[in-house]
C-alpha cells in the first residue's frame, strides 16, 4: 500500500482486500519492538478491544470462506489472537511518539534511501500464554495487557515493503520541546538496522509510507487526527553501512 492522497470527504466502508473487525479483542503491534530469532520477529504488542482493520487474509473451509476476523474470534477460547491495526493514540496531539519516515527515492533529499528492515505484523498470530511472562530480547516481564506476536521480517527483497516515499516506523517524540527539537534521533536510528535476520537483532514494526494514514481513514473516516511526524535523512558511511538521523519535524 503506497502513500495515498486523501480527500476531505469520508471514505465508504472498506471493500476487499480490507476488512474491519468489529468490537473484537486484538493485538496492536504498530509501535512494537521485535526480537529476531530463526528468521522470525517476535514482537511485544499491546492487547486492545474495539474496532480494527486488516487485510482480509481470506481462506477456504468446508463451511465457506473465512477471514482474519474469523481467525481472531477463534482465538478467544483457544489461547491466541491476531494482530490488526488501529491508530496508536500516542501518535496524536501531545502524544509521546511519532511516525518516522525512513526515506525512499522521492524524499531522500541529499541523502540516500533507507535500507528496509522491519517486522510486518498485519495478520500475525499472537499467543496469550506469553502475557505476563518473560521473553528473550526484552529486559522486563510483559504486562498482562501485552502479548508476543510472531511476525515476518520485511527487507528490500520483500515485495511491497516500501514505496517511493520509503517506509515508516514509530519512535519517541517530545511534544513540549521547541519546534525543531521534538523529533528524536533514536526514532531515525530504526531506519538503519543492519543484519535484520540475524539472531538477537532488535527490529521495529513498520509499513510502507502512507499505510497507517490510509488504514486510519478506512477504519474511522476523515478528517484524520493530527499525527506527530518526523522525516529522517540517511547517509552512506565509510564502512558501507547506512546511518539515519532526524531531518524535519513536519515533513
Amino acid at each position: 500500500m503506497a502513500a495515498f492522497a486523501l480527500d476531505s470527504e469520508p471514505l465508504p466502508d472498506p471493500e476487499p482486500p480490507f476488512v474491519i473487525c468489529q468490537n473484537q479483542r486484538y493485538a496492536l503491534c504498530a509501535a512494537a519492538s521485535c526480537f529476531v530469532y530463526d528468521d522470525v520477529a517476535s514482537c511485544e504488542c499491546d492487547i486492545l478491544k474495539g474496532n480494527s482493520i486488516s487485510l482480509q487474509l481470506s481462506y477456504s473451509t468446508p463451511a465457506g470462506e473465512r477471514n482474519v476476523c474469523d481467525v481472531n474470534l477463534q482465538g478467544i477460547k483457544n489461547g491466541f489472537m491476531v494482530s490488526t491495526f488501529s491508530l496508536p493514540t500516542q501518535l496524536t496531539k501531545n502524544g509521546n511518539e511519532a511516525l518516522y519516515t525512513c526515506p525512499g527515492s522521492a524524499n531522500a533529499g541529499s541523502g540516500v534511501e533507507a535500507p528496509v528492515a522491519y517486522g510486518q505484523c498485519d495478520g500475525a498470530i499472537c499467543y496469550t500464554s506469553t502475557s505476563g511472562q518473560r521473553f528473550p530480547g526484552f529486559d522486563r516481564r510483559l504486562s498482562n495487557d501485552q502479548i508476543i506476536c510472531a511476525c515476518p521480517i520485511s527487507t528490500d527483497a520483500t515485495a511491497g515493503s516500501s514505496d517511493i516515499f520509503g517506509y515508516q516506523v514509530i519512535g519517541p517524540y517530545h511534544p513540549k520541546a521547541p519546534l525543531g527539537s521534538r523529533c528524536d534521533p533514536r526514532g531515525c536510528a530504526e531506519c538503519s538496522v543492519t543484519n535484520p535476520a540475524a539472531n538477537g537483532t532488535i527490529l521495529p514494526v513498520g509499513s510502507p509510507s502512507g499505510s497507517g494514514k490510509f488504514l486510519t481513514a478506512k477504519l474511522a473516516g476523515l478528517p484524520l487526527p493530527k499525527i506527530n511526524e518526523c522525516l529522517c535523512r540517511c547517509t552512506d558511511e565509510s564502512d558501507g553501512s547506512v546511518s539515519c538521523t532526524t531531518a524535519d519535524d513536519n515533513p
